[in-house]
């Protein structure tokens, strides 16, 4: 069987977004804007920036440099510190701060998810949904259902996951992330007929995602179709060369390449 056949990329990888929204213009957002650019570049020195900064504070005012804080710990690989300062810019926030609690909240669980610790991370993300709920946001509410999902999965909870990710698709039906994850599980559970679909629609709406061309090239191929599976795999190359999923896609095209020569014996 070739190697991709067997292939999960999408609920192993761990993808927590640097350039969230924030609110508005503020002093404070270019502050933490630029301590997470920062972190990205020097970690080491974004927690030493950050804790500088939370030096003197209290209350809300602790939510930004926790949160800087938790990215630069990322940055070192330190998920349980950051999912500990994640939690804590959470719980600085004003108790009505709904929608941003949910934001941060599920940063907390991606930093448990990087910790390889599900079901803690799946609590997370239950809160961080509860507070997205009650905001009245629900694209929020859906995304969070999202990492539900992938928290589940982690822990062989397959069932669960598929429907943490149909509830994610009534309610983020524009987020194609949703669309790839449903995909991916889709495949995994031998729905191809479902994971043709979902990554047509993951495709429609974020065209150029190389993630979802290596996805796309996947199905394709376990549902019999070299051809489509080489023309996605084909346009991940073109269009993120330099790219992880792009170095995948030539591991793919090699493999589809060298089941397709024949013999020595037929030549």
């Amino acid at each position: 069987m070739l190697a991709f056949l067997t292939a999960s990329l999408v609920f192993s990888q761990l993808t927590i977004p640097l350039d969230l929204p924030f609110g508005g213009p503020t002093v404070e957002d270019d502050r933490l804007l630029a301590c997470m650019t920062e972190s990205r570049t020097d970690p080491a020195l974004a927690i030493t920036t950050a804790s500088q900064w939370l030096e003197g504070l209290s209350g809300p005012a602790t939510s930004a440099p926790q949160q800087c804080l938790g990215f630069a710990y990322m940055g070192v690989l330190r998920w349980q510190a950051a999912e500990q300062a994640f939690t804590a810019a959470r719980d600085g926030l004003r108790a009505d701060d709904r929608a941003e609690r949910a934001r941060i909240g599920t940063m907390a669980g991606n930093a448990a998810l990087g910790d390889q610790r599900p079901a803690d991370a799946l609590t997370l993300f239950e809160v961080a949904q509860a507070d997205a709920t009650a905001a009245g946001n629900s694209e929020l509410a859906g995304s969070i259902s999202a990492d539900r999902a992938r928290a589940f999965v982690a822990m062989g909870q397959e069932l669960d996951g598929a429907q943490a990710l149909a509830q994610a698709r009534e309610l983020a039906t524009q987020d194609p992330a949703v669309w790839l994850l449903s995909a991916t599980l889709a495949r995994r559970m031998d729905d191809f007929a479902s994971a043709r679909g979902w990554i047509a629609i993951a495709a429609a709406l974020d065209p150029a995602n190389p993630a979802i061309g290596l996805e796309a090239g996947v199905i394709s191929v376990l549902s019999g179709s070299d051809d489509a599976a080489r023309q996605s795999w084909q346009s991940v190359v073109d269009l993120a060369p330099r790219s992880p999923e792009a170095d995948v896609a030539r591991t793919y095209l090699a493999q589809l390449d060298e089941v397709g020569e024949p013999e020595e014996g037929s030549r």
